[in-house]
């Protein structure tokens, strides 16, 4: 291939990859930020668009209107990839959701797909414009900034239907959506229900939060419902040495998996305005695990406190909810995590009780998914553990609680082994002598 061959192909390829590049259907710019969750399918996100004009694309006196569209077009698609790709919680979340997705994602972008999405957009007056002008070579830059409200849960259903995502009824159908409570935070020895009765702004933040749970079709226990906490399930707790904390002791003693806790601060700002800011937190009940933290704020505003909160919720609320998603699906790999806590009677000798702990150990290596278990805590008379264990052979505890206890029997004979309770994924039995 001679040089001018071999520059008239270089030529070609680079108009070729420029103009592959022209038509995609991809945001350009890609900036964008949330506002605010404004409902449990919706999210406010301001977004920019970017336009480019060089002459002979279109006459002069269109050039404004030809700018303006197509940069209003971008902002809108960098809205909608924001929602897939940005923030602390995106749709594709991992590489296999992304890789999925590029297979579809010119034609998930074109603008008549795309369009259905925006729930609402800020009017033509509320656009902020900023024009760039080239003149040597006769080229215009359009650069513009709205809001737009985007429908998450109609793109969620869509890339479900796509097979880009999993669909959630696959993700929970062998452990079905967990158990949530919302309560306030409060110091250790107040009892929660106490403070959601006397206090109207938490009563309110809590409804707030329980009616995000309800609309994502999640199980609400809800705790004003519970009358007392028992002495039994004070007992119970007693045998892991926790101490007094009525929060935990309550989530437990109406079976939930999941409590997310929230506390609620209004400040003063200027010109008689406040401002709420709430803490989220949610925690996996059982094993104390951190599932997801955030904090969320409200516009300074005259707004009445109760409307403040709720700005506020709506800012922290839907990233929380994401993360438990994420940490339900998340055990379907790992295995569902039990805690297993095991109380050894007294009568067994220090060699019996280490013998048992031995037992314990040889048991869960067979049981636990990929053999995974932790040892936290293992004393002559207390065992505590992490499992996880197989969610298609233990997805009920008392399957959980059956296979051990049947093993338990050929490891140890000289031990009978009962339950104390079972309350989801705890699980608290004690060893006795025969």
């Amino acid at each position: 291939m001679n040089k001018n061959n071999l520059v008239i192909t270089s030529v070609l390829l680079i108009t070729i990859l420029v103009a592959g590049a022209m038509a995609s259907n991809l945001p350009v710019s890609r900036e964008a930020s949330l506002i605010e969750a404004t409902s449990p399918s919706e999210v406010m996100i301001q977004a920019t668009g970017m336009a480019h004009w060089t002459k002979g694309e279109s006459k002069k006196k269109d050039m404004d209107e030809y700018l303006l569209d197509n940069a209003l077009e971008d902002a809108m698609k960098a809205a909608v990839y924001f929602v897939l790709y940005m923030g602390t919680d995106p749709l594709l979340n991992s590489d296999a959701d992304k890789a999925a997705f590029e297979k579809i994602q010119q034609e998930f972008f074109a603008l008549g797909s795309i369009s259905k999405y925006i729930a609402w957009q800020g009017g033509i007056n509320q656009v902020k414009r900023t024009k760039q002008e080239i003149r040597a070579k006769k080229e215009y830059k359009l650069k513009v900034t709205n809001e737009y409200k985007v429908n998450k849960q109609l793109i969620t259903e869509e890339l479900v239907r796509l097979n880009v995502l999993q669909a959630r009824e696959d993700i929970t159908k062998l452990l079905g959506l967990p158990v949530v409570m919302v309560i306030p935070a409060v110091e250790k020895g107040k009892n929660p229900i106490d403070v959601l009765q006397k206090n109207a702004n938490l009563s309110h933040a809590a409804k707030v939060i329980e009616g995000f749970l309800t609309a994502r079709q999640y199980s609400v226990q809800v705790p004003e419902n519970a009358a007392s906490l028992n002495e039994l399930t004070s007992a119970q707790i007693s045998i892991a040495g926790i101490e007094d904390d009525y929060s935990y002791k309550l989530a437990l003693s109406i079976g939930s998996d999941v409590c997310i806790t929230y506390e609620v601060n209004l400040e003063k700002a200027k010109f008689d305005t406040k401002k709420a800011v709430v803490s989220v937190r949610a925690y996996e009940t059982t094993t104390s695990r951190l599932l997801g933290t955030e904090t969320g704020y409200s516009p300074t505003a005259q707004s009445p406190d109760l409307v403040l909160i709720e700005n506020a919720i709506n800012d922290a609320i839907d990233k929380v909810l994401s993360r438990i998603l994420e940490y339900w699906k998340s055990d379907l790999g790992l295995g569902i995590q039990y805690k297993l806590i095991v109380s050894i009677a007294s009568e067994f000798s220090e060699g019996e009780a280490e013998d048992i702990s031995f037992a314990f150990a040889d048991i869960l290596e067979s049981i636990s998914a990929n053999r995974q278990f932790k040892e936290n805590i293992i004393t002559k008379q207390t065992l505590d553990y992490l499992v996880w264990a197989n969610p298609k052979e233990y997805s009920r505890s008392t399957n959980f609680y059956r296979d051990i206890k049947k093993q338990f029997r050929d490891e140890f004979p000289d031990g009978e082994l009962n339950q104390i309770n079972i309350n989801r994924k705890l699980v608290l039995l004690k060893v006795t002598p025969n």
